[in-house]
C-alpha cells in the first residue's frame, strides 16, 4: 500500500468505533465557480455563513475581476483574479498552468492590503498608473508582494473594501466555523461532477484529501450506514450524517461526560468545577455562565444556563481554551523599567529577503520585519550615487536601496503593530557628506519621532523605559570622543564595534580594525541612548548605561562560557547586541536562547530565513501583546544576581504533557491524494543548557485527519522562567528525515494547564487553522 510520501511500506489501520452525533450540521455547498473563466454563478452557502451574500464588494469579487500585476518595469499582465465561494480564497489565472493549488492564495495568509503607491514595486514600477487604481496584497511569510491596478479606481476600492472584509469576518470566525469552512472547501472538491451528491468513491477521495487512509472496509460500513436511502449517493442530510460520525471526538466526549453525570449537559457548577480542575485562574460561578453564553451554540440550554457538548467543544477550541495565557496576548507586563531589563525582537541584515550574497534588497523586508514585532532593525550604509547614501551588504551581489527609503518604510510602519521604540542599528561605511545626509535624512522623514537629545539629564543612571519611549525612534551608532582635527571634523579614536571587526579579522584584515575613521558630527549627535561601543571588560566601576556592544555568537558563547554571571551583571545594566557570524552566507540561523539566558537584549536572528531559531524567536515575543519587548526574568535584571545559566542550581519545576489527539492536520503534498501523513510529536524544551531537551511520541499510520496517541512525556526543569516550549508535529519517515508538518512555540510561563488546544503555525509562521494539537498539561512547583 503506498503511504505519506509514495514509499512503499506495510500499512495497518486501526478501525475506531462508529460514532455518535455529536458535531453541528454542515451542509453541502453549492458547486464552486469554474476556474476557466466562464460565467456559471458560483454558490454562496459558504458566504452566507459568513453574512456576506449581500455585500456589493464581495458579489463583484465573486464576479471576478481583470487585475493587471506589475513585476518590473516591462513585466505587467494583465489576469483574472476571482474570490472563491468559500470566502476564504482567490482563484487567479497563471499564464502557464500549475497544479490547483498554485492557482490560489487564502485570505488569512494575507498580512495586509495596501492602496495606492504603497508598495516598493508600485512605487518604482506604477508611476504610468494613478494610485487611486493600484492596490499591493502582501502576504505573511516569505511570498511576494502582490501590486495589481484596476481598470477603475472604483474597482480598485472595491477589492480594498472586499478584502478588508473578508479578513475581519475570518479573524472573528470561532474554530468551529474554520472547521466548517475547511469541510466545505473539500467537500467542494471532492464532488467531482458538482451534482451535490457523494458516491464511495467520492467519500473515498475526500478521505484522502482531509489527510486520513480509512480502512476501505470500515468506510464503505460508515458509508452504507449513512445511505439511509440505500441508493449507494449520499446526499443532503446523508453526508451531514457522515460528516457528523467522521468529525467526533471521542476523547473530548469521555472528559465532558466525566463532569456533566448522566443527564449529558454541564451546569454552571459542573463547568465550574471542571475550570477548577483545570487550574483556571478566578474561575467563579460567574465565569462559568459567562462561558456558556458566549459558547453555547443551543439557545434552550443557554437561556438554562447550560452547556451541552457541541458548547463545550466551542469553548475548547475557543482562545480561552486554547494553551497560550489569553491575559499574555495582550500587554501586561511592566513598561516601565529601563530598555535593559527587556528581551527586545530584533532583526539582522533587516534589508535582505534572502542570502546575503546574492539576495535581493528591499524596503518591504523592513515592513515585514515591524509586522513580526521587531523592534530593532539593521540598516548598512555604503556610499551611493549622486550624494544618496544606500543600503546593501557590502562587497557581495546584494541589491541597493536607498536609505532615505529605508527611513521612509521605517516612519510609515514602524508603529502599525507595537507603539513601543525602536532601534535603527546602524553600520556605517559612508564618508563624511553622505554621513551628513544620513542625519538630514533621519530629521527631516521622521521629525518628532527622532530621539536627538536625552529625555531628562544628560548623564543618566540607567535608560529610559518603553513607556517613556513610545512612538520613538533611536539610532545606534558611534559618538565622538571630544577632540577636532584642524578643519573641524572630528576623528574617532575609537575602535571599530565588535562587528566591523569579526568580519575583517575573519577576512585576515585585523589591523584594519584600528584604524581612526571619520564620523560625522551631525550623525554622532543622534547616538543618543544607544552609543556603539566595543565591550572591552565586564568588570566596570561606574555602568554606562547608554552605551551598546555588538558581539557576534562566536564571542557571545565564548563569555558565556567563561564568565557567565559576570555577563549577566553587564546585561542588567546596559544593552547588548548579538549578530550571526559572517560565515553564514546563506543567511542561516543560531540558536537565540543561549543569549537570551544571559541576559542580552538585542539577539538579532536573519527574519527572511525560517527554521525553528526563528520559531523560538517568535515563541518569545509572542506575549505582551507581540509588542516586540518582554519584561526578563528577575534573575537578569538585579544588578547583584548570582544567576549563572552553567549552574542554574537542582530541578525546581515538573513539566509533564499528555499528548492526547491531533485534529485536521495539512497535507503535505495536496496535489497526491494518497499522500498520507504518519504524524508523531515532538515536544522540545529550549532553556538553561541542563534544562535543553526533547521527546516525542510514537507515529501513526495514514491519519492526519484526527491521529490518537494518549503518551505522556515529562521534564524537568532547574530555570523554568527562562524555558521556551515548542510543540512540533512531523511526518515520520523510516529512509530519510522527517518532514515538517506543523508548531506552535510559546513561553512555559504562558502556558495554561489542564486540557488544552494546540493552534499549529506553518514553517513561516502562518495559521494551518484548523489544524490543531490536543494535550493535557501539569506544571509542578516545587
Amino acid at each position: 500500500m503506498l503511504c505519506g510520501r509514495w514509499r512503499s511500506r506495510h500499512r495497518r489501520h486501526e478501525e475506531p468505533p462508529v460514532p455518535a452525533q455529536v458535531a453541528a450540521p454542515v451542509a453541502l455547498p453549492s458547486p464552486p465557480a469554474p476556474q476557466d473563466g466562464g460565467n456559471k454563478r458560483p454558490g454562496l452557502r459558504a458566504l452566507k455563513k459568513m453574512g456576506l451574500t449581500e455585500d456589493e464588494d464581495v458579489r463583484a469579487m465573486l464576479r471576478g475581476s481583470r487585475l493587471c500585476k506589475i513585476r518590473s518595469r516591462t513585466w505587467k499582465k494583465e489576469r483574472l483574479y476571482r474570490l472563491q465561494e468559500d470566502g476564504l480564497s482567490v482563484w487567479f489565472q497563471r499564464r502557464i498552468p500549475r497544479a490547483p493549488s498554485q492557482h490560489i492564495f487564502f485570505v488569512q495568509h494575507i498580512e495586509a492590503v495596501r492602496e495606492g503607491h504603497q508598495s516598493e514595486g508600485l512605487r518604482r514600477f506604477g508611476g504610468a498608473f494613478e494610485p487611486a487604481r493600484c492596490l499591493t496584497i502582501a502576504f505573511k511569510g516569505r511570498r511576494k508582494n502582490l501590486d495589481l491596478v484596476a481598470p477603475t479606481a472604483e474597482e480598485a476600492q472595491r477589492w480594498v473594501r472586499g478584502l478588508a472584509k473578508l479578513r475581519a469576518r475570518l479573524d472573528a470566525m470561532s474554530q468551529r466555523e474554520r472547521l466548517d469552512h475547511w469541510i466545505h472547501f473539500y467537500l467542494h472538491r471532492a464532488d467531482s461532477n458538482q451534482d451535490s451528491k457523494m458516491s464511495f468513491k467520492e467519500i473515498k477521495n475526500l478521505l484522502r484529501m482531509v489527510n486520513v487512509d480509512m480502512n476501505d472496509m470500515y468506510a464503505y460500513r460508515l458509508f452504507k450506514e449513512c445511505d439511509r436511502s440505500n441508493n449507494e449517493w449520499l446526499e443532503g442530510p446523508e453526508i451531514e450524517e457522515f460528516l457528523r460520525r467522521l468529525l467526533k471526538r471521542p476523547e473530548l466526549e469521555e472528559i465532558f461526560h466525566r463532569y456533566s453525570g448522566e443527564d449529558r449537559v454541564l451546569s454552571t457548577s459542573e463547568l465550574l468545577e471542571f475550570l477548577e480542575d483545570q487550574g483556571e485562574d478566578g474561575a467563579t460561578l460567574a465565569h462559568a455562565r459567562q462561558l456558556i453564553h458566549t459558547y453555547e451554540l443551543n439557545e434552550t440550554a443557554k437561556q438554562h444556563e447550560l452547556m451541552t457538548l457541541d458548547g463545550f467543544m466551542m469553548y475548547l477550541l475557543s482562545p480561552e481554551g486554547a494553551a497560550l495565557n489569553l491575559a499574555h496576548t495582550c500587554v501586561f507586563q511592566d513598561m516601565n523599567q529601563p530598555l535593559a531589563h527587556y528581551f527586545i525582537s530584533c532583526s539582522h541584515n533587516t534589508y535582505l529577503t534572502d542570502s546575503q550574497i546574492g539576495g535581493p534588497s528591499s524596503t518591504e523586508a523592513y515592513v515585514r520585519a515591524f509586522a513580526q514585532g521587531c523592534r530593532c532593525v539593521e540598516l548598512d550604509c555604503w556610499e551611493g550615487p549622486g550624494g544618496e547614501p544606500v543600503i546593501y551588504h557590502g562587497h557581495t551581489l546584494t541589491s541597493k536601496i536607498l536609505f532615505r527609503d529605508v527611513i521612509q518604510a521605517v516612519r510609515d510602519h514602524a508603529f502599525t503593530l507595537s507603539p513601543y521604540p525602536v532601534i535603527l542599528s546602524l553600520e556605517n561605511h559612508c564618508g563624511l557628506e553622505q554621513q551628513a545626509a544620513m542625519a538630514r535624512h533621519l530629521h527631516t522623514i521622521l521629525g518628532d519621532m527622532l530621539v536627538t537629545q536625552m529625555l531628562d539629564s544628560q548623564n543618566p543612571e540607567e535608560l529610559p523605559s518603553p513607556e517613556q519611549l513610545r512612538g520613538r525612534v533611536l539610532v545606534k551608532g558611534k559618538k565622538l570622543p571630544a577632540a577636532r582635527n584642524e578643519d573641524g571634523r572630528v576623528l574617532s579614536d575609537r575602535e571599530e564595534d565588535d562587528e566591523d571587526a569579526d568580519e575583517e579579522e575573519e577576512a585576515g584584515a585585523a589591523e584594519q580594525r584600528r584604524r581612526a575613521k571619520q564620523i560625522s558630527p551631525e550623525l554622532s549627535a543622534l547616538a543618543v541612548y544607544c552609543c556603539a561601543t566595543r565591550l572591552r571588560t565586564l568588570r566596570s566601576a561606574l555602568p554606562q548605561p547608554c552605551q551598546v556592544s555588538s558581539l557576534s555568537e562566536r564571542k557571545a558563547k565564548k563569555l558565556i562560557r567563561e564568565a557567565g554571571n559576570s555577563f549577566i551583571r553587564h546585561n542588567a545594566c546596559q544593552l547588548t547586541r548579538v549578530y550571526p557570524l559572517g560565515l553564514r552566507m546563506n543567511s542561516a540561523n543560531y540558536n537565540p536562547q543561549e543569549m537570551w539566558n544571559s541576559g542580552c537584549q538585542l539577539v538579532a536572528l536573519n527574519f527572511q530565513t525560517p527554521g525553528y531559531e526563528m520559531d523560538l524567536n517568535a515563541g518569545r515575543f509572542l506575549i505582551n501583546g507581540r509588542c516586540g519587548y518582554v519584561l526578563k526574568p528577575a534573575c537578569l535584571r538585579q544588578p547583584d544576581t548570582t544567576f549563572d545559566p552553567e549552574c542554574p542550581g537542582t530541578p525546581r519545576t515538573t513539566f509533564t504533557i499528555q499528548v492526547l489527539t491531533a485534529q485536521q492536520l495539512p497535507k503535505l503534498n495536496a496535489e497526491k491524494p494518497n499522500s498520507i501523513v504518519d504524524p508523531l510529536v515532538r515536544i522540545e524544551i529550549h532553556g538553561v543548557p541542563a534544562d535543553c531537551a526533547c521527546k516525542e511520541t510514537n507515529y501513526v499510520l495514514n491519519n492526519g485527519f484526527n491521529p490518537r496517541w494518549g503518551q505522556t512525556l515529562q521534564f524537568q526543569l532547574r530555570a523554568p522562567e527562562l524555558v521556551l516550549v515548542r510543540f512540533v508535529v512531523e511526518d515520520y519517515d523510516a529512509t530519510s528525515p522527517n518532514d515538517f508538518v506543523g508548531q506552535f512555540t510559546l513561553p512555559l510561563s504562558s502556558l495554561k494547564q489542564g486540557y488544552r488546544h494546540i493552534h499549529l503555525l506553518s514553517k513561516d509562521g502562518a495559521s494551518l487553522s484548523p489544524a490543531t494539537l490536543f494535550v493535557h498539561i501539569c506544571i509542578q512547583r516545587s
